[in-house]
């Protein structure tokens, strides 16, 4: 499957963001989807995971904030980002986990397929 992030952009604090990850070449039904990210000089980390099934987990620092979504249809995946703070600055990552109904995880090595990556920038 083949992976494309659009969205990302510049954005004040408080505001808001919606990444997009169109998918190709397979369907999106038989994978675990998820939004990584990473900012200069800091390791990658999981953002928000959606398996199979639908079912989400968030990382402490996005929960209640960010939602992530699949349209199975339209093999698109979505990141809604709400009341964004500085700390959100980063590359962010389009990731795919071959297999149905996986539990969810936030381990990148887990992910076999990656998009480029779109950048978001916080400011103040």
């Amino acid at each position: 499957v083949q992976l494309v992030e659009s969205g990302g952009g510049s954005v004040q604090a408080g505001g808001s963001l919606m990444l997009s990850c169109a998918a190709s070449g397979d369907s999106i039904n038989r994978y675990s989807m998820g939004w990584f990210r990473q900012a200069p000089g800091k390791q990658r980390e999981g953002v928000a995971v959606i398996n199979s099934y639908g079912t989400t987990s968030y990382a402490d620092s996005v929960e209640g904030r960010f939602t992530i979504s699949r349209d199975s249809a339209k093999t698109q995946l979505y990141l809604q980002m709400n009341d964004l703070k500085l700390e959100d600055t980063a590359m962010y990552y389009c990731a795919a986990r071959s297999g149905v109904g996986l539990w969810n995880s936030f381990v990148s090595s887990d992910y076999g397929y990656w998009g480029q990556g779109t950048q978001v920038t916080v400011s103040s």
